[in-house]
């Protein structure tokens, strides 16, 4: 009996373990952003701020990214989204990160998105939630340091978002 007892618990014990490590970690899927010399950590949640503490005093130019939305989306809850980096992806030359920003949702930096030489092409195909209508940016840091841009416009008939995260 006793040992049945000790199997029953140690079974329970593994089941708690696997289901506390299975629950979803809010904190874990929040940007992390380590802030630039200057910026007041209030302005953070604007799209300036975001801008500002992933350049970190650097310009971004124009060109090489591109940002593809659809011009109209019914609901903004899971709107496909492609981002392309011109860009040759070898040990030389290759992106290092690329950072989505909403003009209008709650968190400003919607996704960081890591690559690296290793990647065979500097493109990422995935969806996004959106709180309404709204300019969308995707910046590029490239491995020589510089950031590179690209806007798109996006009508959103049903916004999503609403409940504040």
């Amino acid at each position: 009996m006793d040992r049945l007892t000790a199997r029953g618990t140690r079974r329970r014990s593994l089941a708690v373990i696997v289901a506390a490590l299975a629950l979803p970690r809010r904190a874990l899927a929040q940007p992390i952003m380590n802030l630039a010399p200057g910026i007041d950590a209030r302005t953070i949640n604007t799209p300036q701020g975001a801008l500002q503490s992933i350049l970190k005093g650097a310009k971004m130019r124009r060109g090489r990214v591109r940002l593809e939305l659809p011009s109209v989306a019914d609901n903004g809850h899971s709107v496909p989204m492609t981002v392309s980096v011109d860009s040759p992806m070898s040990e030389a030359d290759h992106v290092r990160r690329i950072d989505l920003v909403s003009q209008k949702n709650p968190v400003p930096l919607m996704a960081t998105f890591f690559l690296g030489p290793h990647m065979g092409r500097a493109e990422i195909e995935s969806r996004v939630r959106l709180n309404g209508t709204q300019r969308v940016t995707a910046v590029a840091q490239l491995s020589d340091g510089s950031f590179w841009f690209d806007t798109a416009d996006i009508a959103v008939n049903e916004s999503a978002c609403l409940d504040g995260g």
